[in-house]
């Protein structure tokens, strides 16, 4: 890790952790794994052995003279899979008949959606939205230089997601981020960053023992009963946002020790040209979706499912439901049965924080940073940001915010969102910098009406929740970033969960193998 001063001082982090990097002093920001091969049976052939993404096929399979690509057995599996409409935006008819329906057009429900394919299996995506993608959804239009409004990097190189883009005409790469720690209108100076580095490094080794025992705790808690928060000093409001609000989205008297503690570290941050929005709307691009179709009702009280939107009713062998915890808890879809109290408890546990994007352009580099910069300041609360400056060498820069505040600051609308991040940035960098700021666009994932906030985090007591949420519910599955025990809040999360819901609902109509 490589930090920059005033005086150009470049110096090795210590292992510790904040809104940019780990306990080990590597990156991680917001935003799995899963085996990649299953068993499965096709009509008139031997059991064999398949990859689902990549298509590669066993020696057994080609004694059977079936020589497939990648791009081969995909399309295929289209064709089988395609509804006698066309799918993104298509009407639905007044029944439809699938093997497996899946709730919800984001990561998870893609990922789900071509493993289903990849099984030979009929799928029906129904997404509430008027675009696929879900909390990954690249602007193009907006401002000068499109933007990423929700998550924006993907953070593992071997994971599934990294190594099938090449297959879709696109690539990522590892973004080189300079970091920096705003001290007033200065940078810090060397030994103030290993103050900070100390600060922090102490408060997550608190929050780690802590996680060891057997009684779970918020993280605010743990900083306290070790005397951790007082030593913290003049950095205390910097760590609390650290930790928090800018790496969960919530303030750390909301979030779960143990969540926070075994979470997979996000040490690298790959980034897409075209966006990471882009990337995931590729790769649903062969997938049957119907958009603008809110889910109103679930009746999975029999052998099949019933599905049941504004414009026409599927029934299904199983469903996959992919839609946020904050929406699962809202009552706007109803489930008949109703869903257990034990699944909407621990969906209520897995509450979504709030995290926004207060995206600006300015010409100029009025700021003096470098490309893909990542600052935040000395603040004495959790009333502050986390800038990522002149995004890929443009004039983009995002202030982010999150936690109670972003959650306040948010509901106060657009143009108080932009108040405070020319507010912000004048404290810091003077008043000619803030008056530089030409156009603002801010995104309001808590009033996003299908989404209700930005990723899971678990309040104190709730991190084996995650794991309540992937029992299935006779032939009712549940997907999504929540459901996933470490890569919660993450892209990767999200679609692994989607490939492990789909595994076990090709298991429950029959078409895998134990």
């Amino acid at each position: 890790m490589v930090w920059r001063s005033s005086a150009s001082m470049r110096m090795a982090a210590s292992p510790v952790s904040g809104p940019w990097c780990d306990r080990w002093g590597r990156l991680r920001c917001w935003a799995g794994w899963w085996p990649s091969s299953c068993r499965l049976r096709m009509p008139g052939r031997d059991e064999m052995k398949m990859d689902p993404e990549a298509g590669k096929v066993n020696e057994a399979w080609h004694r059977h003279r079936a020589m497939l690509t990648r791009r081969g057995f995909l399309s295929a599996a289209a064709g089988l899979a395609a509804l006698p409409v066309s799918s993104h935006g298509a009407p639905l008819a007044r029944s439809r008949d699938a093997d497996i329906v899946v709730v919800g057009a984001g990561a998870a429900g893609i990922a789900a959606a071509r493993r289903i394919m990849g099984a030979n299996r009929k799928v029906v995506v129904v997404e509430a939205g008027p675009q696929i993608g879900g909390r990954c959804i690249t602007d193009q239009g907006t401002l000068d230089v499109a933007f990423d409004r929700g998550a924006r990097w993907l953070h593992n190189p071997d994971g599934t997601i990294a190594q099938l883009v090449p297959s879709i005409g696109l690539e990522v790469a590892a973004l080189p981020l300079g970091q920096r720690l705003r001290i007033g209108r200065r940078d810090a100076r060397g030994r103030e960053i290993e103050k900070y580095l100390a600060a922090v490094g102490r408060a997550n080794r608190a929050i780690e023992e802590a996680a060891r025992g057997k009684l779970d705790s918020s993280c605010a808690t743990v900083l306290a009963a070790k005397d951790v928060a007082k030593d913290l000093g003049d950095f205390l409001g910097t760590v609390e946002f650290s930790l928090g609000a800018a790496y969960a989205g919530k303030d750390l008297k909301e979030l779960s020790a143990i969540d926070k503690a075994r979470a997979q570290d996000r040490n690298i941050a790959l980034g897409c040209p075209q966006g990471l929005g882009t990337l995931i709307a590729r790769f649903g691009e062969q997938i049957p979706v119907t958009l603008s179709a809110p889910v109103s009702r679930i009746n999975w009280s029999g052998r099949e499912v019933a599905v049941e939107t504004p414009t026409g009713r599927i029934a299904a062998r199983a469903a996959i439901v992919t839609v946020s915890t904050n929406v699962l808890t809202s009552g706007d879809i109803r489930f008949s049965p109703e869903l257990p109290r034990r699944t909407l408890d621990a969906a209520a546990k897995l509450g979504l924080g709030s995290y926004d994007h207060i995206m600006l352009q300015l010409s100029g580099n009025p700021l003096g940073l470098a490309p893909n910069d990542l600052l935040i300041e000395q603040s004495d609360s959790t009333r502050t940001g986390l800038l990522f400056a002149n995004i890929e060498g443009t004039s983009l820069c995002s202030l982010d915010v999150g936690g109670s505040f972003g959650r306040d600051l948010s509901a106060q609308g657009e143009q108080a969102m932009a108040d405070f991040a020319r507010e912000w940035i004048s404290r810091l960098f003077g008043g000619a910098a803030g008056r530089a700021v030409k156009s603002v666009a801010a995104t309001r994932w808590n009033a996003a009406p299908y989404v209700k906030g930005a990723m899971s985090a678990a309040t104190p007591g709730g991190q084996m929740s995650r794991r309540i949420l992937t029992e299935p519910l006779g032939n009712l599955f549940l997907a999504g970033e929540a459901t996933h025990e470490t890569l919660w809040g993450t892209v990767e999360g999200a679609w692994e969960s989607g490939l492990a819901a789909a595994e076990a609902a090709l298991r429950r109509i029959g078409a895998l193998a134990d």
